[in-house]
């Protein structure tokens, strides 16, 4: 198994096995701030939110290729991401947007908000069965 993991500080995602070894970036050009990640093994695919100069939800696959931007527009601080591995949807939660919103995984589309609140804050978010769990400041 490998682990996954964004450094803002330094604009990369990385990965290595999970004792540590064979670490190495997979992305390094064009990121601004990452910010969270979750990862979709099946499917190959690897989600992450940037918080930059033009905050945005990306995509690539697990070697860091073929790398595209699924949300950029109507998102400001995008913290937490999650994915619904049954209905193959992507959730993530915006602190200064103060909502929960989800889109498909595979295309980006259908893109729904699923909470919206005032002054809350939010700071990660997970998807379990017909569940969704997230958390404040």
């Amino acid at each position: 198994g490998n682990i996954y993991w964004t450094d803002h500080g330094f604009n990369l995602i990385e990965v290595a096995r999970l004792n540590g070894s064979f670490r190495y970036v997979i992305i390094s050009q064009g990121l601004d701030q990452p910010r969270s990640i979750a990862v979709h093994p099946e499917k190959g695919y690897l989600f992450w939110t940037e918080w930059g100069q033009s905050p945005c939800i990306g995509k690539a696959h697990l070697d860091g290729s073929e790398k595209v931007v699924l949300v950029s527009m109507g998102i400001a601080w995008p913290n937490g991401i999650s994915i619904d591995y049954e209905e193959n949807k992507l959730y993530w939660c915006d602190a200064r947007t103060d909502k929960i919103e989800r889109i498909d995984l595979e295309s980006g589309g259908n893109r729904e908000i699923v909470l919206s609140g005032s002054n809350v804050d939010m700071f990660s978010v997970a998807v379990f069965g017909a569940y969704i769990y997230w958390s404040d400041r």
